[in-house]
């Protein structure tokens, strides 16, 4: 397992994250047997939400770290802010989330949606409160535009705020075409001019496009309408091609290149991952160590020589 810093939180961040959207209380059993397995590989930090699961996958963390005696060893990511960024709704999602935790601080806390109606401002100031209290240790954005995520890091570096330090887009080889879920944001030439400038962590969510690079999808056949919508493009056909003919070259998967093409960026990057067996973790930390060349990268975009 490789690790990053991420500015804020006093432990590392393995670049393998536990997505667990899918966390029920009732499978509680099933689920310790998940999360062991991918502690013991190296794992540390798991990835929830106020609303996953209707607020059961942060109940099933917080039984599991308060249980295993885990918290000093593992990073907690939450997100909150789906609908609206008013102090009084966020303070109140944040208390419940350390509850359903079961913990007094959060290591990882990021804006789910922005809000149009806050400026970067008041945004900042209002989270920056948790920060000083110690409820929160680090602050990121998901689903933020770059010119946003860039005007609040702004206002609090001239405030002596502390700003975002991570950011938690979609990254993946396959482009949607439009988003899969609304007001989700996937890295673009924008997002990623902002992300080799500032050196930003990216924490991608859905790393492989949904299953995309899995080999169960081909193009003249519609298993799944949401993942044709989102997925099923000339483009992205043509870039998993060019994936499964390195994947042949290197003798790893496809869906190993896929994740290994969000290792290889000029930035810092992790993937949060869904993996429920260990044969996929350990599948998921070969990838991540995956090295590709600038030129191997640019060829998966756009086939350009050099593979």
């Amino acid at each position: 397992m490789q690790y990053m810093s991420i500015a804020g939180c006093s432990k590392p961040v393995s670049n393998v994250i536990k997505g667990s959207d899918y966390l029920q209380v009732d499978s509680y059993e099933h689920h310790l047997q998940e999360l062991d397995q991918y502690v013991s590989i190296g794992g540390n930090t798991i990835d929830t939400a106020h609303i996953y699961a209707g607020g059961e996958s942060e109940q099933v963390i917080g039984r599991y770290v308060e249980q295993q005696k885990q918290r000093d060893q593992l990073v907690l990511l939450t997100k909150g802010g789906i609908s609206t960024l008013q102090p009084d709704i966020l303070d109140r999602e944040i208390k419940t989330s350390l509850e359903r935790l079961r913990t007094d601080y959060i290591d990882l806390y990021a804006l789910h949606r922005d809000d149009a109606s806050l400026t970067v401002g008041q945004i900042i100031e209002n989270l920056n409160r948790y920060i000083d209290s110690g409820t929160i240790h680090a602050i990121g954005a998901s689903n933020w535009t770059p010119a946003r995520i860039l005007e609040a890091n702004r206002y609090a570096a001239e405030h002596g705020l502390v700003g975002f330090t991570f950011n938690s887009p979609n990254l993946s080889l396959a482009i949607p075409k439009e988003p899969f879920w609304k007001g989700v944001l996937h890295v673009d030439d924008e997002m990623a001019a902002m992300h080799k400038l500032t050196k930003l962590p990216c924490l991608s969510w859905s790393p492989l496009a949904r299953g995309f690079f899995s080999g169960r999808f081909v193009p003249d056949v519609v298993t799944d309408k949401d993942m044709e919508r989102v997925f099923y493009s000339e483009q992205n056909w043509q870039r998993y091609d060019r994936a499964q003919q390195l994947a042949q070259q290197l003798g790893v998967s496809t869906s190993e290149i896929a994740l290994a093409y969000v290792a290889n960026q000029a930035y810092p990057t992790a993937i949060i991952a869904g993996a429920r067996s260990l044969q996929e973790l350990q599948s998921c930390i070969t990838a991540m160590k995956l090295e590709l060349s600038e030129e191997q990268v640019a060829w998966l975009e756009n086939g350009e020589e050099g593979a």
